[in-house]
């Protein structure tokens, strides 16, 4: 073993520390796949997916090399790493990884758009931290066309620094808004109660209460 200085560049992520704090970023790998995809002279997009898009209900033809699809979205998957923004748009398109259409790839290709506007936006990890746990969380009701399930968002803050967020399909059809939005909140507290247990294996208390914010509609 040898020391090799300050932590610069790691599997991709980029690492730039400051008296503010600890910047995380993937400039490099984001610009790597805008590359690929040969999007480098391409005009950026302000969202990362379509509003009201119906991906779920494409009817257009199979893609003649799904590998390049899933290639893709494999590495969006790993860019969600300090880009919480994309976990919804990454979330919808990993679901058609066995057999993608057209407009899947063209939704993906909207994504790498998108990132060509902003490549090195990564996370802050604040140094004045209160060692507090908070969570936002949010349902969207229903929005599997095809299996009617709700679809559950969070993001989980140390502090000021997001540390935890993840996009993901209830497990259960909720019959109303208002239960698939609990069913969410329960979602959030697990991984809160999960987060207090790795502090308290750190020897990091928490004795203050956890907040959970959701956006009931």
């Amino acid at each position: 073993m040898k020391d090799l200085g300050l932590l610069k560049y790691f599997l991709g992520v980029e690492v730039a520390k400051s008296p503010a704090g600890i910047f995380l970023c993937q400039r490099k790998y984001a610009l790597d796949i805008i590359s690929e995809v040969g999007l480098l002279g391409s005009k950026p997009m302000e969202t990362p997916l379509e509003q009201n898009h119906n991906l779920g209900l494409a009817k257009g033809q199979f893609l003649d090399n799904p590998d390049r699809y899933r290639r893709l979205v494999g590495r969006l998957i790993y860019l969600c790493f300090t880009r919480p923004e994309l976990s919804y748009s990454v979330h919808v398109l990993s679901q058609f990884m066995q057999q993608p259409r057209a407009e899947h790839w063209t939704a993906a290709l909207r994504v790498v758009r998108y990132l060509k506007g902003n490549p090195g936006q990564g996370i802050v990890l604040d140094k004045d931290c209160d060692m507090r746990l908070s969570g936002w969380c949010d349902a969207d009701w229903a929005a599997c066309p095809l299996t009617r399930r709700s679809l559950t968002g969070w993001i989980i803050f140390f502090g000021h620094s997001p540390v935890s967020w993840k996009t993901k399909k209830q497990q259960t059809v909720s019959r109303s808004s208002a239960e698939a939005e609990y069913r969410s909140m329960a979602n959030t507290t697990c991984e809160l109660k999960w987060l207090k247990g790795i502090l308290t294996s750190l020897g990091i208390t928490h004795p203050m209460p956890t907040v959970i914010s959701c956006a009931m509609k």
